[in-house]
């Protein structure tokens, strides 16, 4: 395990905001840590980083104790808190020629790390002119920059637009598939992280309702067929018949438990040549919310 702790609790005055935590993040691993906001993510992570001091439990990296090893485990570990620290003044290679030289690097590693987060043409332009994405991925560029074993980053892809995210997220995958990264990253969004992580944590008020990888949380959170159709009524008697389970109904659409594409184009068929009219039909994942439910009472 690259990240084990034990028991990891935390209090901010008389609240408690960390609760016995034991997180098991496996070495080549994308896990992502899940939970809504205030669940006791960002604290968590100023934890692992020694920026907040446990109040009980232990907490190991790379198999050392942290407050023994600090200086040896942390110059192992890239990190981004929520928004990257760059100078908006300096150009994308300025920004990491700047932290170069505090680590002694060379310009060799910083273009390097231009070209890794596709930045080589934007290199020249000052940080300030870039979008939100760019900066972004600038800043995991910096984390990047000693060239870690782990990369830690809380919430990477919070106010960013869909392209932004998908930039971030294919970098991350990249990282771990074609330079042997592990990233540990905490998001209070489900369905993103689903699309690159291969491990999950789920933590609520501060405590850890679910570990595993991602083919036990699909196993959980069994996503639905969402039908958009003219008579939701008469086509949910009809797939009944046909042996298909409806969780979900109003006058105007209709779920089932999602198996596969091909029953998406099965049901798709099936209704269309029975005279059904379908103005949408896609999959959707459980939010956040229901999911705890489904964990909690299964608990």
């Amino acid at each position: 395990m690259v990240i084990s702790t034990e028991g990891l609790s935390f209090h901010f005055g008389n609240q408690q905001v960390v609760k016995s935590l034991s997180l098991q993040v496996p070495e080549g691993s994308i896990y992502g840590f899940l939970g809504p906001n205030g669940a006791g993510k960002t604290t968590t992570i100023k934890l692992l980083l020694n920026l907040l001091k446990t109040d009980q439990g232990s907490i190991h990296i790379f198999g050392k104790e942290l407050k023994s090893n600090r200086i040896t485990i942390l110059s192992q570990i890239g990190s981004l808190i929520e928004q990257p620290a760059i100078y908006l003044h300096l150009s994308g290679k300025e920004n990491l020629m700047n932290r170069a030289l505090l680590l002694q690097i060379s310009e060799q590693r910083v273009d390097e790390m231009l070209a890794l987060v596709h930045l080589t043409d934007a290199a020249h332009k000052k940080a300030g002119k870039y979008s939100s994405g760019m900066k972004q991925r600038l800043g995991i560029a910096l984390a990047l920059l000693s060239d870690p074993k782990l990369l830690i980053l809380d919430e990477p892809t919070n106010g960013l637009d869909p392209n932004g995210i998908i930039e971030v997220r294919e970098l991350l995958i990249r990282l771990v598939t074609r330079h042997s990264k592990t990233v540990f990253i905490s998001s209070h969004l489900l369905g993103e992280v689903e699309r690159m992580a291969t491990h999950v944590g789920i933590i609520d008020k501060g405590e850890l309702l679910f570990q595993g990888s991602i083919q036990d949380l699909e196993a959980i959170s069994q996503p639905q067929v969402h039908i958009e159709l003219d008579n939701a009524v008469d086509a949910a008697n009809f797939l009944k018949k046909h042996g298909f389970v409806i969780t979900d109904i109003n006058d105007k659409h209709l779920s089932v438990p999602y198996a596969s594409k091909i029953q998406m184009g099965e049901i798709n068929t099936l209704l269309n040549k029975n005279g059904h009219m379908i103005y949408s039909i896609h999959k959707i994942h459980q939010d956040l919310e229901k999911l705890f439910l489904d964990i909690t009472q299964q608990a």
